[in-house]
């Protein structure tokens, strides 16, 4: 396999029918909100969309090791970097989505770049950016009193890709289910993207 892009992720996706209250606050504080959809990255940078039929078959194999789980966004954090902020939905539990962030970065262990921050891999949903310390305070107290907590079942990962071009956005390739289930999907689907 080559090497990994920036065009390429393997993201949990929360289902669509609970974008909405994600979006109106991602369409006001997130300069991302066109190029990506909400979401949790497990590993990004990772290989490129002409590769996804030949690792298919590892991502299904690092999820066959882990069964679907609930997955709650009830609260609000933020990072900081070295001139801004980003604040994040914090899904937890969060040992489940990292357990599974480790199956995949076993399958694809030079995709590791969300686990080299010093804190290691830290699973966020990022919705929106601040430049100084109280905007954040002021974005997270706005955010914090009127959110109302969000629940999904995590059944599986997407396998996203974008094209080249400056303000292209990420779409869903393929999606690989969790469990038992994500086996016998590999083993009776061809391969290649979708």
């Amino acid at each position: 396999m080559g090497e990994k892009t920036n065009t390429a992720a393997l993201v949990l996706i929360p289902p669509r029918e609970i974008w909405e209250p994600i979006q109106r606050i991602r369409r006001v504080h997130d300069r991302h909100f066109e190029r990506w959809m909400p979401h949790v990255s497990l590993l990004y940078p990772f290989r490129p969309r002409g590769e996804f039929g030949a690792a298919r078959p590892l991502v299904a194999a690092a999820c066959a090791r882990v069964e679907p789980f609930t997955v709650r966004l009830a609260e609000f954090r933020f990072f900081k970097h070295r001139r801004s902020f980003t604040a994040w939905l914090d899904p937890e539990p969060t040992d489940e989505i990292v357990r599974l962030q480790l199956e995949l970065a076993r399958e694809f262990p030079d995709c590791d770049d969300v686990n080299r921050f010093d804190e290691g891999f830290r699973p966020h949903l990022s919705v929106g950016q601040a430049r100084t310390v109280y905007e954040i305070d002021a974005l997270l107290a706005e955010l914090s009193g009127e959110w109302r907590p969000l629940e999904f079942e995590a059944t599986e990962v997407a396998m996203i890709w974008r094209g080249p071009k400056t303000g292209d956005v990420f779409r869903v390739a393929k999606a690989v289910r969790l469990g038992r289930e994500a086996v016998e999907e590999a083993t009776s689907s061809p391969p290649g993207p979708r």
